[in-house]
């Protein structure tokens, strides 16, 4: 009897440290294929759209050392994605307003959307475009780059999460300080 209990404390031990490795390994090392066996629930990803807006205070459409993060900005995301699935094939757009937090990031959160794949080679793009500017900066509230150009795509398996990164928004000062910002030579 001594020996059956010895046996199943062994076994039982085993099998939670190969848990333990399989998560373990599947956070930190990057094992997406333990991990993706023991997913449960939609296989869809869920979708995040974000992006930010700055006061380009050189006007050069960089984010340079008096650049500065700007809260408080309306901006518009257009979104169309493409769903497949067995039995149907849909375009699916959305045009949703959000303003951005204290650091001038916007971000909108999609929930799984049965038949859409991550990736921008299915059909799926997002763009932000400015509406107004912030009522914190009023010193910054020339627009400058209004709509986004390029996006990146991001996806992780790991956390069946796709994210769609788009590229940097700003407003400008109403005039150049020549002092801050010398012209290049």
């Amino acid at each position: 009897m001594g020996e059956e209990l010895g046996r199943r404390v062994v076994m039982a031990l085993l099998v939670a440290g190969c848990l333990w490795v399989l998560l373990t390994w599947g956070v930190v090392g990057g094992g997406v294929e333990a991990v993706r066996t023991i997913n449960v629930g939609s296989s869809a990803p869920h979708i995040t759209v974000m992006g930010m807006v700055y006061c380009d205070i050189c006007y050069n459409n960089s984010f340079s050392t008096h650049s500065f993060f700007l809260p408080g900005v309306e901006v518009r995301i257009d979104c169309k994605f493409k769903a497949h699935s067995a039995t149907t094939s849909e375009d699916i757009t959305f045009s949703v307003n959000r303003s951005t937090n204290r650091y001038g990031i916007y971000k909108l959160q999609i929930g799984s959307v049965d038949g859409v794949n991550c990736a921008a080679g299915f059909g799926n793009s997002c763009r932000a475009t400015l509406l107004s500017p912030s009522t914190a900066a009023a010193a910054c509230s020339v627009p400058g780059s209004t709509t986004t150009s390029d996006e990146i795509t991001i996806e992780s398996t790991l956390s069946n999460t796709c994210i769609y990164s788009l590229t940097a928004l700003n407003y400008r000062p109403p005039s150049l300080n020549l002092t801050l910002c010398p012209p290049p030579y």
